[in-house]
């Protein structure tokens, strides 16, 4: 018994490292229990009043052809023998009823398996033959030796998985030999068949299988490349039943590239869900619930102001207009006319004059205004009306202005003239200044144009030199293409020869 028990520790260490599958097909078993005799000394199997227990033991080699089929060699060593009463039929003194033999069996068997190995407990039948080699111990005939013939072998049983390479089957095998006499008596009668029985044993058995190989794996996830549905798993991934990279919530990525691993998510977004369908995960989306745009996480912009609708207590802004971080547009000037509307946005105003304040009331606008600080008329664009006085005045001063003859050069007459004229265009700022040169027709007509367009040139720059903002004066020649005095007589061309101020707003 010794070396039965340190047989199975060698066997359970040798083969504990290695794992089950298709590719490698083989396993090995130890295998032990009780026999039973069923023949002509009295016993009978499954009694259970017999005076004496034989027991044995065995190893199994076995390989598989299929799912349900395996091919399987078992060898066994052990006792049976009878120390029962003689049967009631017997006619040899009860001496003559003990025997004992040694029994060494060796089999081949077919065993069909009723479930797939997917299953750890699978129930299964079998069926073969073997050959017996008998040594005689009391009785059989004197000691004596012999070889038998198992025919048919067969029986059922059960093997539970305890892991991937430990099994625990219990078993009964049935052996019927080709004989009679091992008993040292033949003669049974099988009142049920109506023919003699031959010698049968009973193996009640219990054991341990191990699975034997090591798995082809190249990607090492665990699973043989046989069943690897992906076989290029990376190193250390999870992965399921038939390799490939678990996948918890089914959305067609895998965990270890899945971002929400337990949400089902979209692939384009490694696996995060997307419910707007906007292109932003849920988990960075702010509108989760609504379509928006990346820029602003996910959320919309309706008016498409720079702020988002949750944000935009103005919702509906017109295009193009500036808004606040609360989406609303910016009044600069705080006069109840958006920037955009106002046409004085720094400055409050009045509605009327589109935002631009009128500081000197004449109901001309600032920025309108030529005379903002001066009350004037609407009809001269903010500016007083030039007193009557002024305008004589500036009609004699346009009749005093003289040049040299032939010349743009002024007489020095004129130039108390062009003061009086400078002093009166101060007092009106917002008055702007057209001085006119006209010639009569002695000459020709290019040369006289120029002339007349030089002399204006010298009152501008003189009036200029007074102070007067050159934006406000105009200077125009118009040579002789303008006469108002007939230039065939002298005074004609006297009055043609002329400046002509003109006052605008």
């Amino acid at each position: 018994m010794k070396k039965l028990l340190l047989l199975f520790a060698c066997c359970l260490t040798a083969f504990t490292t290695y794992s089950q599958t298709e590719e490698k097909k083989w396993n090995v078993g130890v295998h032990g229990g009780i026999i039973q005799y069923n023949g002509d000394r009295g016993m009978n199997f499954y009694s259970v009043d017999q005076r004496s227990t034989y027991a044995f033991a065995g190893i199994s080699v076995s390989t598989y052809l299929s799912k349900h089929f395996d091919l399987s060699a078992a060898f066994t060593r052990g006792e049976i023998g009878n120390f029962e009463p003689r049967a009631a039929w017997a006619t040899e003194p009860e001496g003559l009823n003990h025997f004992r033999i040694r029994l060494n069996t060796a089999e081949m068997l077919l065993r069909f398996n009723l479930l797939d190995p997917k299953y750890a407990v699978r129930p299964y039948l079998f069926l073969g033959a073997g050959v017996i080699f008998h040594e005689g111990i009391y009785s059989l005939k004197d000691k004596g030796e012999r070889f038998d013939f198992s025919l048919p072998s067969g029986g059922f049983g059960i093997n539970f998985r305890l892991n991937s390479v430990v099994n625990f089957q219990i078993e009964e095998s049935f052996m019927y030999t080709t004989y009679d006499d091992i008993d040292n008596e033949q003669g049974g009668y099988d009142a049920t068949t109506g023919l003699n029985a031959n010698d049968g044993y009973l193996y009640h058995k219990a054991g341990l299988t191990f699975n034997l190989g090591k798995k082809k794996d190249a990607d090492n996830d665990g699973v043989s490349d046989k069943k690897d549905k992906c076989g290029n798993t990376p190193a250390g991934v999870a992965v399921d039943a038939v390799g490939c990279p678990l996948d918890r919530d089914g959305d067609g990525v895998a965990d270890y590239l899945d971002k929400c691993a337990d949400i089902s998510g979209i692939a384009s977004l490694n696996g995060c869900p997307d419910k707007d369908l906007d292109g932003i995960t849920d988990t960075e989306d702010r509108c989760p619930d609504v379509f928006g745009e990346a820029k602003y996480k996910g959320c919309p912009d309706t008016d498409k102001d720079g702020v988002v609708d949750m944000d935009d207590k103005c919702a509906g802004t017109k295009a193009g207009y500036k808004v606040d971080a609360t989406g609303c547009t910016l009044d600069n000037d705080k006069d109840g006319l958006v920037n955009e509307e106002d046409a004085c946005p720094d400055k409050a105003g009045i509605l009327a004059f589109k935002g631009c304040p009128d500081s000197d009331g004449d109901g001309v606008s600032d920025n309108e205004d030529h005379c903002p600080s001066t009350k004037g008329t609407i009809a001269n664009k903010g500016c007083p009306e030039i007193a009557k006085e002024d305008i004589v005045k500036i009609n004699v001063i346009a009749s005093k202005i003289y040049f040299e003859t032939g010349s743009d050069k002024l007489k020095l007459i004129s130039n108390s003239q062009l003061d009086d004229l400078a002093a009166i265009l101060n007092r009106y700022e917002g008055v702007n200044l057209t001085v006119e040169g006209h010639t009569d027709n002695v000459g020709e007509d290019a040369y006289n144009m120029d002339l007349s367009q030089r002399r204006t040139n010298t009152v501008k720059s003189y009036l200029e030199s007074k102070g007067i903002a050159s934006s406000r004066l105009n200077a125009i020649g118009y040579g002789e293409t303008k006469p108002v005095g007939d230039n065939k007589t002298a005074k004609g061309k006297a009055k043609n020869r002329r400046v002509e101020l003109k006052t605008s707003y």
